[in-house]
């Protein structure tokens, strides 16, 4: 990897530009020597490359937990809204994670960030049929017909027929309390299979991915890098047949 793109992705010494300064003023080292051509190829995990005196660090990859605000688009950028990518601190972004999928605009919860190709598409695939888990409250007194109507997929505006899901009723009321887990993720799915049986979401949140359960200690747009534990469960997908 060529030195200066290494720099630019720790993220602390800013952007390539930045780190293209950096490197003019002497202030690099790689094995001992000092080096001023960012041109150079290293390789993080042998070579010893210092700015400053201190000791780079690099990590490949990032993997991150938000728990998205309303407010904000699950996307990279955008000309018009705020972005997920907006929440972070500058040196994460740096590294161009982008988001797992994607949660609407006015809905609240997990969110995974990463810049693991690999992984997301693992995490995405039709194939593995991972559950998303989403907490909802939705107008209307939702009772065991629209439960039954869950198990055994709901026809769309569109005329996709959904796969089954799982409808757990937490409170029946005008603004019922439910729990729902599907395993696809088609375009505001979870409002669209309520519309279907007369109802309407007026909040959203998702709360798990698979085995990636929503921290309860993070404040709306707080995030955190995964556990060993959540990252034990990301490996595992890799040892999957499907």
């Amino acid at each position: 990897m060529r030195l200066d793109k290494l720099l630019a992705n720790v993220g602390i010494y800013g952007s390539r530009k930045d780190v293209k300064k950096i490197l003019k003023k002497g202030k690099v080292m790689v094995n001992g020597a000092r080096v001023k051509a960012g041109s150079i190829h290293v390789d993080p995990e042998v070579d010893e490359i210092d700015v400053n005196g201190e000791l780079v660090t690099y990590r490949e990859f990032i993997y991150l937990m938000l728990n998205k605000p309303p407010g904000y688009i699950s996307a990279t950028e955008d000309d018009i809204h705020e972005t997920v990518i907006d929440l972070l601190a500058e040196p994460l972004q740096y590294s161009k994670p982008f988001p797992v999928g994607r949660l609407d605009k006015d809905t609240e919860g997990l969110l995974l960030l990463t810049n693991d190709g690999k992984l997301a598409h693992r995490l995405l695939s039709p194939k593995q049929g991972i559950e998303k888990e989403y907490y909802a409250k939705v107008r209307g007194v939702v009772d065991d017909k629209d439960v039954n109507s869950f198990q055994n997929g709901v026809l769309l505006d569109d005329g996709y027929m959904t796969k089954e899901a799982q409808l757990h009723i937490l409170s029946q009321d005008e603004i019922s309390e439910v729990k729902v887990t599907i395993t696809e993720g088609k375009f505001h799915q979870v409002k669209r299979m309520f519309q279907a049986v007369g109802k309407e979401v007026v909040y959203l949140k998702r709360i798990r991915m698979g085995e990636i359960i929503l921290d309860s200690s993070l404040s709306l747009g707080d995030y955190r890098e995964l556990t060993n534990q959540e990252m034990a469960y990301c490996k595992s997908l890799f040892l999957s047949n499907k």
